[in-house]
């Protein structure tokens, strides 16, 4: 049984790291459809990055909130089916913990407070421990057991006195001698564990006794019971024999004085199942308490649990490289890959639904979709349609766009209620500015590492409608590219600063050799480390292939 019983996990649509307008708009939109077509597989659009700022003005211009940040979609503790075992009282007995434990075939009880806050875990060998050492007469009392414990293991019947609240304030005295013995036996406030013998009864009493346990349905007179509430002294009867009664004493003392409290190893929802496997590995313990987000308690684990994780089920739009993807991919189940780019590597459990078309924009592939599934587009979708289409196009600039791009976008702006080119100039005009923002806030606005060979390399891209918006990004990024070279442990790092009126790029490089790449592949030449590229304003078609194919020829 899994704690997130009631509804099916979500299948997570999410687009590349470094999101752009295009993986985000498109995570959105075909999540939408997706739902609507099969609602019994429920869909979310997700991230995998930080938004650029031209993302987040299409957002707030739709009015639609971010998607669910996702960085690693590895299974965590979360995606494997949680025991719903519910928490105990510490004042629970240890008997009642060991028949909890035998009824629910558990080894290990949580102990919570009244707001589900984990207080210590109790297992069998703790039970088993505790009754060994039930030898000792003052365990109660040591423990501040509660009378209501006695009465519950006992199954007892208060004859004398108000048990509410009171806890044990002496040693267990088994009052099977004579009265002179049990005289000389009890001190005030013991309990004294009698048979039906009068005198016995009496002695007890006598010597103040705080509590008399009569045993084996014994009558009690109406005079022992007079007495024993003048001197303040609890009566229980019970049907248990002496001998049993005096064993199961032990068996009262509340968990809380046995349960481990300290150093409890816990896991929280988003506890890597690699990580939880590596603790399980190195302690002898079966079962591990589960906290939530507000870190209340809400479950168990144990190892059988990690066996039977749930992976994540992705649908991955805008790329389909594994180098592009979210952190934990191959631990994912990619269902569907929704893309418009080159195919690269990419390995999947099983056959998945892979629609692949040479288009500008990976959301003209998902409004194509909904028109062929006859899905009505609403005025904010088409919306986030349009944007990605523009952003990717760059407003029909780009040799990446098709006609089929530009009829799309044209009708889109018709059901989203804008005028095409005045909102393309905003849009694109909150995208450039760079003010406020750090060298690597532009960087990964939008930035993807490709492989060819043995060789790994980045190209980012800037769409700039001012001059002014152009230069103050390069200004950042340019000394900051050296940096990610290094971090990223990459040979190359190429980035595009790309004027959309003008439809040209000036490029800049990282890299033992780039340079010297960059003027074989272009035939140009640099001044101050910048090339300068006349008509090249799309990177998937203008630069990745050229750069690729300047690669491998060095390999050759």
């Amino acid at each position: 049984m899994n704690v997130q019983t009631g509804s099916p996990r979500p299948i997570k649509v999410i687009g590349h790291r470094n999101p752009d307008t295009d993986s985000i708009c498109s995570a959105i939109a075909y999540s939408r459809l997706k739902n609507i077509l099969d609602p019994e597989h429920p869909c979310k659009p997700c991230r995998a990055g930080l938004l650029n700022r031209e993302t987040e003005f299409v957002l707030d211009y739709f009015k639609v909130p971010q998607p669910q940040l996702y960085t690693d979609v590895s299974p965590h503790i979360r995606d494997v089916d949680i025991r719903p075992a519910e928490g105990v009282d510490g004042e629970m007995s240890l008997r009642r913990a060991w028949m909890t434990m035998r009824d629910q075939q558990l080894d290990t009880l949580c102990v919570v407070d009244g707001e589900q806050n984990l207080q210590g875990v109790i297992t069998v060998k703790d039970v088993a421990t505790a009754n060994m050492d039930g030898i000792d007469p003052h365990s109660l009392e040591i423990a501040r057991t509660s009378y209501q414990n006695l009465i519950d293991i006992l199954d007892g019947t208060v004859l004398v006195g108000d048990v509410s609240g009171k806890t044990v304030e002496g040693r267990v005295i088994i009052g099977s001698g004579s009265a002179e013995q049990i005289e000389k036996s009890i001190s005030p406030g013991d309990i004294v564990i009698v048979s039906n013998r009068g005198d016995s009864q009496l002695a007890a009493l006598e010597m103040d006794a705080g509590c008399i346990i009569v045993c084996a349905s014994s009558k009690v007179s109406r005079t022992m019971q007079m007495l024993a509430e003048e001197k303040g002294c609890i009566v229980i009867t019970t049907s248990t024999s002496t001998y049993v009664a005096g064993q199961m004493l032990s068996q009262a003392v509340p968990v809380r004085h046995y349960m481990t409290r300290e150093n409890l190893l816990t896991f929280t929802l988003h506890t890597p199942v690699e990580a939880a496997t590596k603790v399980m590995a190195a302690v002898r313990f079966r079962y591990f308490p589960v906290l939530d987000d507000d870190g209340k308690y809400i479950g168990v684990v144990s190892r059988r649990n990690l066996l039977n994780l749930h992976k994540k089920q992705l649908i991955l739009v805008d790329h389909n490289e594994k180098g592009q993807a979210v952190e934990g991919i191959e631990e994912a189940e990619v269902l569907e890959i929704i893309d418009h780019h080159r195919i690269g590597a990419m390995e999947t459990e099983g056959p998945v639904y892979f629609r692949n078309v040479p288009v500008g924009c990976t959301c003209t592939i998902v409004y194509q979709m909904y028109r062929e599934n006859d899905v009505e587009i609403d005025p904010t979708t088409a919306g986030l349609l349009l944007s990605a289409i523009l952003s990717d196009t760059l407003m029909f600039r780009s040799p990446t766009c098709t006609p089929a791009d530009e009829r799309a976008a044209r009708a889109l702006a018709e059901l989203a209620g804008v005028d095409l080119e005045e909102y393309a100039d905003e849009m694109f005009a909150h995208g450039g500015d760079v003010s406020g923002k750090t060298a690597e806030e532009v960087f990964n606005g939008d930035y993807k590492i490709f492989t060819s060979g043995d060789v790994r390399f980045g190209v980012g891209q800037g769409s700039y409608m001012t001059e002014k918006n152009r230069r103050a990004a390069q200004a950042l990024v340019g000394p900051y590219l050296p940096e990610a070279l290094a971090k990223q442990q990459l040979d190359y790092i190429f980035y595009m600063f790309t004027d959309v009126r003008n439809s040209s790029t000036e490029l800049l490089m990282a890299g033992a050799g780039a340079a010297e790449l960059v003027e074989k592949t272009f035939h140009t030449a640099l001044e101050n480390g910048v090339a300068t590229l006349p008509g090249v304003v799309s990177r998937k078609k203008q630069m990745i292939p050229a750069l690729i194919n300047a690669i491998k020829q060095e390999q050759e």
